[in-house]
């Protein structure tokens, strides 16, 4: 699965205790390549957790395009060195995302900052982290889709006329 660059976060099955201590500020920004017919941003630019606590956040993106096209997001965090302690519970980054004309979604990221991030010597003073999307294109994916939509319409009919 394609999951990311640089500060590629982690997945995670399970939550660790929420540990008191100062709050960090996670921002989140979204980019989509050029040429991709999609608006896409954050629902909201931040919010600030706690080492361990469970959030739930949302992107949003739209097709602006007169056709469906699948889009494959690939993701990190800054600083670069957190990365190891960003984890995703569940994220629309897991899967490609087909939207169809004019279709908008919200797609949902569920994450926390490991409670070690406290006690490493190289991460223990971040207190702020950047959560970035970028939005690609699947072209063999959208050509796939666009071929099986036009066999599905010029398929003969099974209902008498």
């Amino acid at each position: 699965r394609v999951t990311g660059y640089g500060g590629t976060t982690q997945t995670a099955e399970t939550l660790p205790e929420i540990v008191s201590g100062p709050p960090i500020e996670v921002s989140f920004n979204a980019d989509h390549e050029p040429g991709l017919p999609w608006s896409f941003r954050p629902a909201q630019r931040s919010v600030e957790v706690l080492p361990g606590e469970n959030r739930l956040v949302f992107y949003e993106a739209a097709n602006h395009a007169d056709r469906p096209i699948v889009g494959r997001a690939v993701y990190n965090v800054t600083p670069f060195k957190v990365g190891a302690y960003f984890a995703k519970i569940a994220c629309f980054c897991f899967d490609e995302q087909t939207l169809q004309p004019g279709e908008r979604v919200d797609m949902p990221v569920s994450f926390f900052v490991d409670p070690a991030i406290l006690t490493d010597p190289e991460t223990r003073d971040v207190r702020q982290i950047t959560l970035s999307y970028t939005f690609f294109i699947d072209e063999e994916a959208t050509e796939t889709l666009a071929a099986e939509t036009a066999a599905h319409l010029h398929a003969p009919s099974d209902e008498p006329s």
